[in-house]
């Protein structure tokens, strides 16, 4: 059981709705477990009150940061002082913490979290084909990391094409040598698939894309977290293909978010050895 005091260092995590949220339930164990003084509270705040709530948050004095998630990412990154590179091509940011003079800065750790998940599973980015479906933020953290650990191409597909072609160009202007690809969700001829939109957060959301299409060899990853196998996965695991669930992403950057934090870092094993996960 965590003893909050006066002491209590506070973790903010910022989204809507937070039925959803999963971090509570790995943070505050390993806090626990690790003597760290601090807590990962949920706070729900819609669209319309988040830039002023996030301010609002940041006037207390025992904030060490937030962590950012839907519907808010995109939002954040006009409302901060400063952001990392990996922010400014994904267009979007889940972290932020407030510097000592008052600054608030912020980093994008989605899509680190899901390319270490899927290298610790034995998938060699390099030279390899990806289709991305879903160019919101974390879709497009995803998108930047999987540009970033050297891709020889990447397909973007979102139903919100003025967002899709955007991300297209923020990796063509950092990775002019890859190719990039709009327009078309079919997973044929790729070697990783990626579902970076909320289909499966809710009973009988379509499929982001026609599974059947799928090559047996291609990996494919999954960012919904309601469920450990989405109905997504579930179709691609049936397929034969190898898979990695959504909290897989969720594990592995959280020691990133730790140490952004300036708190004791750990490894995704531990976290998931002392975690209280439900679904």
């Amino acid at each position: 059981m965590i003893m909050i005091n006066g002491n209590t260092s506070l973790i903010a995590h910022i989204g809507y709705p937070t039925h959803t949220f999963k971090s509570p339930m790995i943070y505050n164990p390993y806090f626990e477990t690790s003597g760290i003084n601090a807590v990962v509270v949920p706070m729900g705040c819609k669209a319309e009150h988040y830039p002023q709530f996030l301010k609002a948050v940041f006037a207390l004095e025992n904030i060490t940061g937030a962590l950012i998630t839907m519907p808010h990412k995109v939002t954040t990154v006009g409302l901060l002082d400063e952001v990392t590179p990996t922010v400014r091509v994904a267009g979007a940011c889940n972290a932020v913490k407030r510097l000592t003079d008052g600054r608030l800065v912020g980093d994008m750790f989605d899509g680190s979290g899901f390319v270490r998940g899927v290298q610790r599973k034995g998938f060699n980015l390099g030279g390899k084909r990806a289709l991305v479906v879903g160019t919101g933020g974390v879709g497009s953290a995803i998108a930047a990391s999987l540009a970033g650990a050297g891709l020889a191409a990447i397909s973007l597909f979102d139903v919100n094409t003025e967002s899709c072609t955007a991300l297209a160009r923020r990796i063509k202007e950092n990775y002019p040598q890859m190719d990039v690809l709009t327009g078309s969700n079919d997973p044929v001829d790729h070697d990783l698939v990626v579902n970076a939109t909320p289909m499966g957060m809710n009973d009988g959301d379509p499929l982001p894309l026609d599974v059947s299409r799928i090559s047996p060899d291609t990996f494919v990853g999954e960012v919904v977290m309601k469920a450990e196998t989405t109905a997504f996965l579930a179709a691609a695991q049936a397929r034969g293909c190898r898979t990695q669930i959504g909290t897989d992403m969720l594990y592995e950057q959280i020691p990133a978010y730790l140490e952004f934090f300036d708190l004791p870092t750990t490894t995704a094993d531990v976290l998931r050895s002392v975690a209280k996960l439900s679904y």
